[in-house]
């Protein structure tokens, strides 16, 4: 991939309509935490989770060997192609199921096993599930929702790896609309949202004219039904 690594980020906060940037100093390494300034919510960034180039290997593994997919979402009443290709990997054997869309998890591969135990270490969960999304480019996105279905159970910690070209992430609250955020989420970055931040928050990733180069994204997750 390529991509390289950035000594400050910019998070942008809006409150009561005032706009925050916050810039940061980053030094490289997983223990570099983040916390971001959010009502209500718990959510942690770290840049430099994965090294570039051992990220970069995950990258071009991924999105070689991966069994891709392209599910239909139905909207008001109309079937559209979902805009981004999902794979569903996990150990207990349990379906997921979202925005009406049921997966059936494959076994762990070796290169997501690995992954998932450096995830592990940081958030200090045992996941039992991820879901990789490739974006294939800036017309493919996620729109506005949270992580909330019952399956996932009360309050829970959603751990998202960033592969590949680097895209904005935003958050809005649910209730207080004036309290929004947003980060570009980097190359081998590890974004960790727990505690009460689903039940309060949305998030997207919104559709981008500029980008061209893909994005793999693997949200590790407990399922518990």
């Amino acid at each position: 991939m390529g991509a390289s690594w950035q000594n400050t980020i910019t998070i942008r906060t809006d409150v009561l309509g005032i706009s925050i940037h916050i810039d940061m100093n980053l030094f490289e390494g997983k223990e570099n935490e983040i916390v971001l300034p959010l009502r209500d919510a718990e959510v942690s960034y770290f840049p430099n989770f994965i090294s570039s180039e051992v990220a970069d290997q995950y990258f071009e593994h991924l999105l070689n060997e991966t069994d891709w997919q392209q599910d239909d979402i139905k909207i008001f009443g109309k079937v559209y192609a979902q805009p981004r290709l999902t794979a569903l990997y996990g150990e207990s054997g349990k379906p997921y199921s979202y925005s009406g869309i049921t997966m059936h998890p494959k076994p762990f591969p070796p290169i997501l096993s690995e992954i998932k135990q450096k995830v592990e270490a940081v958030s200090k969960v045992n996941f039992t599930t991820v879901l990789l999304n490739l974006y294939r480019d800036g017309n493919d996105s996620n729109g506005w929702h949270s992580d909330d279905e019952k399956e996932l159970g009360t309050n829970p910690v959603i751990a998202s790896l960033s592969l590949g070209t680097k895209r904005k992430f935003h958050l809005r609250h649910k209730t207080e609309t004036s309290l929004k955020s947003s980060l570009e989420l980097e190359h081998g970055s590890l974004l960790l949202m727990k505690g009460s931040t689903q039940h309060f928050w949305k998030h997207q990733l919104p559709k981008s004219k500029r980008i061209h180069d893909p994005r793999i994204n693997l949200t590790f997750r407990v399922i518990k039904a």
